[in-house]
């Protein structure tokens, strides 16, 4: 049942004096329930829940924890068909992708859960050698964690998504600032996450959910002294507004933001001789998969010109122009899709490459793609732009040389992708290649960028603006090396040592003893 209050731990509140609605995107109408936007007092009462929380659930044993997680998992897919069915109703996504999303979410819980059983993830450091002080040094958590939906991941980066597992694996407590674009989703994940926090014994305040419309519950809360560090997933205008927030305190704290990015797509000749066709159709299917709401959706396209890359252009197009458009996640954001295309496309020296012609429904996104050469591009910056919506640009640039000249211009992205049927050829682009891997934080090989795997190995982010902080990732289980911090004991008596440095290492961890990895004991 959605009631439209927040979650200020495990108790319901509905103080705010402002309601709101959310929105069926492709009904085109609002849903029923009314929601309360959390007020300043509702914020503060969250936070110092969650700081008191924190006092025992740093405490907590990796074990405890990994039950936390699994338990919201559980809850999750127990009420399950309720979740996808509101998640479908204010969003607008069809039911492959709720059904995907849902799995991922409950996925990476149980995968931070897996993590902290195994429990090598604190990092232990022992440096002991004779005649030396005696330092052992491990990763605790950092504090409570703010933590904003993303309005393109009701599931997988918003409630119970990335950020928030990752955090409360650290230790970390979170107060979700839920998003407005489907608040009732919201709403439902946490009254999971709270029932999983009380059958497995977690303090009050391990969690809170605040409702929010506008801007001034987010700044509430990073401006809020007990708050210790931010998850973000969203536009680059909100991102380095908060970074700003957070940065302007008496006490500074990280803002982790994942702020977008236009995924730079190297086309290398070859793989256009062989295989034009072929890439023309998948790449059509990644522009407008999700209408283009991907963080990773390819939205530069670069080769060499030369009659293949004219004819990978003229059958991109013509896939582009066949496929149906879908709907937005919100007549705003199909409003800032309209006018971000429309900035790029007052700009002149560019060529149309294909588009849907026909007639669209009310908050659709009518995709496109356009080229331009090489020398306009680095002439003219706005072309450079992320458009959150169905819409690329393609490159066409005169050599190798001017190849490497764009993309050392490109500000930091979260991919890159190299297109190749001749490897002797990448040895000739060496260069290209390393200037476009200096720019991204996941470099791919004949393949899309949409899509992003939830593993050990994955880095979703990349240098400013694609994000805050080039040395973390929001998707994996490293994402948990953001809420923590090094300490380092020295001298103390064995007995008083966290386990994790305890001389018999009770944990059977992997630890790094005078410079050699290994589960023994001292």
């Amino acid at each position: 049942m959605i009631t439209g209050k927040n979650y200020i731990g495990e108790e319901l509140s509905d103080n705010g004096d402002i309601k709101f609605r959310t929105f069926n995107p492709r009904e085109n109408k609002e849903t029923s329930p009314t929601f309360f936007e959390a007020s300043k007092e509702e914020v503060n009462l969250a936070v110092e829940k969650a700081s008191q929380a924190f006092e025992l659930y740093k405490n907590k044993t990796n074990s405890e924890v990994a039950k936390f997680l699994e338990a919201i998992a559980s809850a999750l897919e127990a009420n399950g068909e309720a979740l996808k069915a509101i998640y479908r109703e204010e969003s607008g996504l069809p039911e492959g992708r709720s059904n995907g999303e849902f799995a991922r979410t409950t996925g990476q819980l149980r995968a931070f859960a897996e993590m902290l059983k195994e429990g090598s993830w604190v990092e232990a450091i022992i440096s002991n050698p004779e005649g030396k002080p005696d330092i052992r040094r491990m990763q605790v958590p950092y504090g409570p964690v703010a933590v904003f939906g993303a309005s393109n991941f009701p599931f997988a980066f918003s409630t119970a998504g990335g950020d928030t597992a990752s955090a409360l694996a650290s230790g970390s407590p979170v107060v979700v600032k839920s998003h407005p674009l489907h608040a009732g989703t919201g709403e439902l994940v946490s009254q999971a996450i709270i029932q999983a926090a009380k059958k497995t014994g977690m303090p009050d305040g391990v969690f809170s959910n605040l409702n929010s419309k506008g801007i001034e519950v987010g700044e509430w809360l990073v401006k809020h002294p007990k708050i210790k560090a931010v998850g973000f997933t969203g536009s680059y205008k909100a991102g380095t507004a908060l970074s700003k927030l957070a940065a302007a305190r008496p006490e500074p704290i990280p803002v982790f933001a994942e702020m977008g990015s236009v995924n730079p797509v190297v086309a290398l000749p070859s793989s256009l001789e062989e295989k034009g066709e072929e890439w023309a159709e998948q790449y059509a299917g990644s522009i407008t998969a999700g209408c283009g709401q991907f963080c990773t959706n390819p939205g530069l396209i670069l080769g060499i010109e030369s009659p293949s890359l004219d004819h990978f252009i003229e059958n991109l197009g013509e896939n582009l122009a066949n496929i149906a458009p879908d709907v937005m996640l919100s007549p705003g954001i199909q409003g800032q899709y309209e006018t971000s295309k429309s900035g790029v496309l007052s700009q002149e020296g560019y060529n149309p490459v294909g588009k849907y012609v026909g007639e669209i429904q009310p908050n659709f996104g009518r995709q496109e793609v356009i080229s331009v050469t090489g020398e306009t591009f680095l002439e003219n910056t706005n072309f450079h732009k992320e458009v959150f919506g169905p819409f690329s640009v393609i490159v066409k640039c005169k050599n190798k040389e001017q190849l490497n000249e764009v993309l050392q211009q490109l500000e930091g992205q979260l991919t890159g992708t190299v297109l190749n049927s001749d490897q002797k050829e990448l040895q000739d682009y060496k260069g290209v290649i390393d200037s476009l891997t200096a720019t991204v934080g996941r470099i791919i090989y004949n393949s899309v960028p949409t899509g992003v795997e939830v593993c050990a190995a994955m880095t979703h982010g990349g240098p400013f603006p694609a994000t805050s902080n080039a040395k973390f990732t929001s998707v994996g289980l490293t994402a948990v090396q953001r809420w923590v911090r090094p300490i380092s004991y020295q001298d103390w008596p064995d007995e008083l040592l966290p386990d994790a440095l305890k001389d018999k290492n009770p944990l059977g961890i992997l630890r790094n003893i005078n410079g050699k990895y290994t589960t023994d004991s001292l």
